[in-house]
């Protein structure tokens, strides 16, 4: 058994990763490495000082306790950000990458069977918590960021440069061993209430299967998306022909760039031939 040591938790987790194909996944997981690769550089964290660990979906970085906390935060405010934008700027819209992060510490053992420790469950609880994928998917930004406590009362409520205090604000997350207080970057989600409750749910408050609790992936539709409308006109394409409203053409139509619609197309009325 390996005694535990004191790290910096560095956890770096992709939104709506289990939605994608697996083609999109391994690009997903590229962008993730080497946007950590250079957030870290940045920060002046030489590979010396990491160790990584690939939780498919997430990166996990521990960090040598001398490496400086303050210039990781920078870096994670700035160069995270302004990385997606770059990446995303290039991407199609199916594989648009949108981040959630922790940054905790404490102590961590490390063996030939992984890493383990409280310190390291309850970052990775922050991770996964409900209010911050819900922060991260209320944001026009990319990126959602999430502090322990231990982290806002070291470093971030002295208020050192380009970390500013008064952009973090208090909030708390259910979990397995009860309330875990943390720090958000940035404003607390609508109706946030700290628990983690990831689950979708369709009508009637029933669970959406395999829904990850994210927002829609990028470049799909969600499976509850409302129905699409054309100059406030509904048109419903979830149940038979498409009803626009104002005659109607019959038999089988190509669109000028390429969709298909096949059978009687209703364009309002009450049904019936066309005058």
């Amino acid at each position: 058994m390996s005694d535990p040591v004191s790290r910096t938790i560095l956890l770096l987790g992709i939104e709506r990763y289990s939605d994608r194909d697996d083609v999109e996944q391994a690009y997903l997981r590229r962008m993730l490495y080497d946007i950590t690769d250079r957030v870290l550089a940045g920060a002046g964290i030489d590979e010396t000082l990491r160790l990584r660990a690939d939780r498919g979906d997430c990166v996990r970085e521990l960090i040598d306790a001398n490496a400086s906390v303050p210039a990781l935060l920078r870096a994670l405010l700035t160069e995270v950000p302004a990385q997606l934008r770059a990446v995303n700027r290039m991407a199609s819209g199916s594989a648009q990458i949108r981040l959630r992060g922790v940054v905790a510490c404490g102590y961590v053992a490390i063996d030939e069977h992984g890493w383990r420790g409280s310190d390291l469950d309850r970052a990775c609880r922050l991770l996964d918590a409900g209010l911050l994928r819900a922060a991260l998917r209320e944001r026009r930004g990319d990126f959602a960021l999430c502090v322990s406590e231990g982290v806002h009362v070291g470093i971030v409520r002295h208020d050192h440069a380009g970390i500013p205090a008064a952009d973090f604000h208090e909030v708390t997350v259910d979990s397995e061993s009860g309330p875990l207080k943390a720090w958000l970057h940035g404003p607390v989600p609508d109706g946030a209430t700290g628990r983690e409750d990831h689950c979708v749910t369709g009508a009637g408050g029933a669970p959406v299967p395999g829904a990850s609790g994210d927002g829609p992936a990028p470049g799909r539709t969600s499976p509850s998306a409302p129905t699409p409308s054309v100059g406030g006109v509904v048109v419903d394409f979830n149940g038979g022909a498409p009803g626009f409203g104002g005659g109607i053409v019959t038999g089988d139509r190509h669109g000028v760039s390429g969709g298909h619609v096949t059978g009687d197309v209703h364009l309002g009325g009450t049904g019936g031939d066309a005058a």
